[in-house]
């Protein structure tokens, strides 16, 4: 008699673990998609006149100003833009490659922050001290890649990434 018990607990022990974690993921999936959360994107403020297969091509419209066109936040990562709120933060800004921290309601980002982005190194600021291996596994540095007219440094983000 006992070992029925035994097994009938652990039978509806089991049984509340498995409820447990068929319950969790649903619950999950809508923190991670709440839009009360802060997120942050990146991306160039372009005009939102211009449509996403333009700002991907660089159009020179998309960083026009256009007469009753706001501000969009363009992201290269997924090809999306999104439009921004309230303008004011990011009118002086087109152009501009930023963060936008803020929460997500459709397709709007709702800015509680922006920050320019700098992207590499300022003309003639002096690169800092680094180490790597080449292709032949040597360890080059800044002094040994030096040459006699200056150093040219170029990184690839390769398209696989």
């Amino acid at each position: 008699m006992k070992l029925t018990l035994r097994a009938g607990s652990t039978a509806r022990h089991y049984t509340l673990i498995l409820i447990a974690l068929f319950s969790l993921p649903p619950l999950v999936a809508a923190r991670q998609t709440s839009p009360t959360l802060p997120k942050s994107w990146s991306g160039i403020l372009v005009s939102s006149a211009c449509n996403a297969d333009e700002a991907f091509a660089e159009s020179p419209e998309c960083s026009k100003t256009v007469p009753g066109a706001k501000l969009a936040l363009y992201d290269d990562t997924n090809r999306v833009m999104y439009g921004l709120e309230p303008q004011s933060m990011v009118t002086q800004h087109l152009g501009d490659t930023v963060t936008a921290t803020g929460t997500l309601d459709d397709d709007t980002i709702r800015l509680s922050s922006l920050e320019l982005m700098s992207i590499g190194l300022a003309v003639g600021q002096k690169a800092p001290a680094f180490s790597v291996h080449d292709q032949f596994g040597r360890v080059q540095t800044l002094d040994s890649l030096k040459g006699p007219n200056g150093t040219v440094l170029l990184f690839f983000r390769s398209a696989d990434w």
